[in-house]
């Protein structure tokens, strides 16, 4: 009995050395809103809902770090999706699909392995006055080419005098076939005073079937950004160029976006506008143009409202939607209204 408290003992003590090396923390957002969306449909075409995630994903997550000296850390973060409506777990189902990776970091940057963002979404948010969220989400338009990529290896740099960058690969898995299902991506990105500037590039090779392991095609996007802060309005612009293919060589994106937008913070509010348009340049009347308005109230620096409209005017042959692709030639509008908590 003696033996087995001192065992328990000293268990205990080297427990309790290990966990003290580890800071580990729990971190989330709650985020649910009503949501009216008209899909420009001449019939039926209008639906009332309460959603998860209208501004920011619902997530819950656990972050961690470990000195392991000389300035160097061992890192983790596993990230869970779900919607709060229902409870159901988010990305397909899979326990960890937002984040899931393990690495180092130290005066060099920090190298990353695992299921990661691809740089180029990121970026995206970094610029859009949405967020990459609400009815006026860059997304709309502008390709992140999934947002996420599993089995990745992601390298950025420390920050250097307002500075900083990120390249990333993903392994496909394919036997036999080393390219199919790859993914590339860099940015690199610039931010101090008012100035907040960044370039990205995504390049991936496309997958089909069940499961998906046949090549599909590529396509690929490169995106020009920025941020400038008036003091008493911010100014938002990008530009994007997309470039595709089937798997057969022929040619199936071809296509530029444009965004302007400002943000206008005043008190405890924010007003947001955007305007997105997309270029289609394989074929004629094909183009999209979407508008958008949001209005968002911090109760908190964790709680906040929000509300947005956005419309989106298509021409016949377009097929732009409002988180998610559109009828060809039909018009779909949504507005929203919500509360996001972060803890």
């Amino acid at each position: 009995m003696k033996k087995a408290l001192i065992a328990l003992s000293v268990t205990a003590a080297f427990s309790g050395s290990v966990f003290a090396q580890t800071n580990v923390t729990i971190y989330g957002v709650a985020d649910a809103g009503l949501a009216y969306s008209d899909n420009g449909a001449p019939a039926n075409s209008k639906t009332l809902g309460l959603n998860s995630g209208l501004q920011s994903g619902s997530r819950i997550g656990f972050r961690g770090t470990e000195d392991l000296g000389g300035g160097l850390k061992a890192i983790f973060t596993m990230e869970s999706g779900f919607s709060i409506d229902s409870g159901a777990l988010g990305q397909g189902g899979r326990l960890f699909g937002r984040q899931s990776f393990v690495g180092l970091t130290g005066g060099f940057g920090a190298v990353k392995l695992g299921r990661q963002y691809n740089p180029i979404r990121p970026a995206l948010e970094s610029i859009d006055p949405f967020g990459f969220g609400l009815a006026g989400s860059i997304a709309n338009v502008f390709d992140a080419h999934g947002e996420r990529a599993d089995n990745t290896i992601n390298y950025s740099t420390p920050k250097l005098g307002g500075f900083s960058g990120q390249l990333a690969f993903s392994l496909g898995e394919i036997a036999g076939n080393t390219s199919a299902g790859r993914q590339w991506g860099m940015s690199a990105g610039y931010a101090n005073g008012p100035i907040r500037a960044v370039f990205a590039h995504h390049d991936r090779n496309l997958l089909t079937g069940t499961p998906a392991v046949t090549p599909n095609g590529a396509s690929k996007s490169t995106l020009l950004g920025g941020v400038y802060d008036f003091k008493l309005v911010k100014a938002h612009a990008a530009y994007a160029m997309n470039k595709g293919e089937t798997a057969a060589g022929v040619k199936n994106i071809d296509s530029r976006d444009l965004m302007i937008g400002l943000s206008v913070p005043f008190g405890a509010s924010t007003v947001i506008a955007s305007y997105l348009h997309k270029d289609n340049e394989l074929r004629a009347d094909a183009d999209s143009n979407v508008w958008a308005l949001g209005y968002t109230y911090s109760l908190s620096k964790r709680t906040n409202f929000y509300t947005s409209y956005a419309r989106v005017k298509n021409d016949g042959f377009a097929t732009v939607g409002l988180g998610g692709a559109a009828v060809a030639g039909r018009d779909p509008s949504t507005f929203n209204v919500g509360i996001r908590h972060r803890f």
